[in-house]
């Protein structure tokens, strides 16, 4: 790729940027959250077609006139947002658009299931393919996706952050699965924030800030802190800020939680848990998918309403578990892990989305003051450093960090005395990750109590001054912050209890 420029709405997303893939190779492309990155492959994957510049492909220079017509020239593209149908069966997603036909008129059903079910041998997946995608796991539908790649006999293969919700047995069958079609020769290109994932995988790196090329390297030749600062911009000392902790009295209580499985009405998703969280303190929580960690959450939230059945204090006074406007009312708020599913309404610009949780304040007597709700989403804006063209610029246009900001200073908006964070830096790049750490650290300083979950354990270790470990709805640890190891917490989020 050369030349390639790209704006939208008069905006310069891409500006004169090269890059180029080898057969046999991970090329890994790198950068913070609007950098440019999916813009970039999405030109190459045939989705956007109005832009500046060349393609080649084995020296021969193309012009994708969409999707459809790049995979037919061997490039497949695994984005983000899955492109699966969840309704719809494995054989079906893997062949769609691409069906095995007889005389151009009957659908070759088992041709196709043949074909699907070799491709899944190849990726070491065993499942029906005859039951909908979406009853299988994430972690599955993205080798799905891998499959559905691979039946285009793809030359080149784009993995759009693959790793964002698979644990870390399922990143190491996805990175058996990257290294078995390199060894093929695949061109790969692979878009991750995780250092670890980037120098363990990849042969080159390339690095785009703000739209441009900023450099290409071996892996082995561009250190981790070199890689940051090409990345940013700047030098980042350390990955975490130095964690100072000013504890003060219990703010939540929690005594004998259950939360009963909706699909199974004798079972509880979270049985029995008991915590306590105090004033400046981060609580960690830790555990495997499935643990229950986020329906613990999601419970303390009221998305379960009265279902949810325990003993809840706040400030010492009892906390009523009704809905979600009424936690948020009493001060209780929940970040999920799906900032665009409930974190966010996307077409809505940044001042609606911040001020979202907070409307009545903005309208005491039914009418909207405009100007003082621009202001205080002006206000947090620049106390979080979000970065915007306009505060009337729609959410979806922002990079994944920003995006995350935005969720995060509607929680501050309302005024919250315990913030729980499922996965706050999901997606978000080094530089974002840096940031929330740092706000994470000022919000407890001022009093804040926070209840963390995050896959990533040196992230877990760093923030949390206690931590907590589930395994099938349960607590079966706690470690303080100098006991904690990312051994101990393996070994308790597998179901070992805690030693005396």
């Amino acid at each position: 790729m050369e030349n390639i420029t790209k704006s939208f709405s008069g905006i310069k997303v891409l500006d004169d940027v090269h890059f180029d893939l080898n057969a046999g190779e991970v090329h890994v492309l790198a950068g913070e959250n609007g950098a440019g990155k999916t813009t970039l492959i999405k030109i190459l994957a045939g989705v956007h077609t109005d832009y500046e510049g060349e393609i080649y492909l084995n020296s021969k220079q193309m012009g994708f006139k969409s999707p459809h017509d790049a995979a037919e020239c061997g490039i497949s593209a695994i984005h983000q947002e899955m492109s699966l149908i969840s309704p719809m069966t494995v054989v079906d997603n893997i062949f769609l658009g691409r069906e095995k036909v007889h005389a151009n008129i009957w659908m070759d059903h088992s041709s196709q299931k043949d074909t699907a079910q070799q491709l899944l041998d190849q990726l070491d997946i065993q499942i029906d393919l005859s039951l909908p995608v979406e009853e299988y796991p994430l972690s599955v539908r993205q080798m799905i996706e891998i499959a559905k790649a691979l039946v285009y006999d793809a030359q080149i293969i784009i993995m759009d952050e693959p790793t964002s919700a698979l644990n870390d047995f399922e990143v190491r069958r996805l990175f058996d699965i990257v290294r078995d079609l390199r060894q093929k020769k695949y061109g790969i290109i692979y878009i991750s924030h995780r250092l670890e994932e980037i120098y363990e995988i990849g042969d080159r790196i390339s690095v785009l800030r703000d739209g441009k090329s900023i450099g290409t390297a071996l892996a082995d030749d561009l250190s981790p802190q070199e890689l940051i600062q090409w990345m940013v911009g700047r030098e980042i000392s350390q990955q975490f800020p130095e964690r100072m902790t000013s504890i003060g009295k219990e703010r939540l209580k929690v005594d004998h939680f259950f939360l009963p499985d909706p699909s199974k009405a004798k079972n509880w998703v979270v049985e029995d848990v008991s915590l306590s969280l105090h004033e400046g303190e981060i609580l960690g929580i830790a555990g495997l998918r499935g643990s229950g960690k986020s329906e613990l959450f999601e419970g303390l939230f009221g998305a379960y309403g009265r279902t949810a059945q325990g003993n809840i204090l706040l400030d010492e006074e009892s906390f009523k578990l009704r809905s979600p406007r009424a936690s948020i009312a009493q001060g209780l708020v929940l970040l999920t892990n799906d900032r665009k599913g409930t974190g966010l309404v996307p077409p809505m610009d940044i001042i609606r989305n911040i001020t979202l949780s907070s409307i009545k304040s903005f309208s005491p007597k039914g009418w909207m003051h405009t100007q003082q709700e621009k202001t205080s989403a002006q206000n947090h804006t620049e106390r979080l450093g979000i970065k915007a063209h306009s505060l009337y610029q729609e959410v979806d246009t922002l990079s994944g960090g920003n995006q995350q900001k935005v969720v995060l200073a509607k929680w501050l908006q309302t005024k919250p005395k315990v913030l729980l964070l499922d996965e706050p830096t999901l997606g978000v790049d080094v530089g974002a990750k840096h940031d929330i750490y740092a706000l994470m650290n000022q919000w407890t300083s001022e009093g804040l109590a926070i209840l963390l979950i995050t896959s990533e354990l040196p992230e877990l270790l760093a923030l949390s001054d206690r931590i907590l470990v589930m395994h099938r709805g349960k607590i079966t640890a706690e470690f303080t912050r100098d006991e904690a190891t990312q051994e101990k917490i393996i070994h308790a989020a597998m179901g070992e209890e805690k030693k005396a």
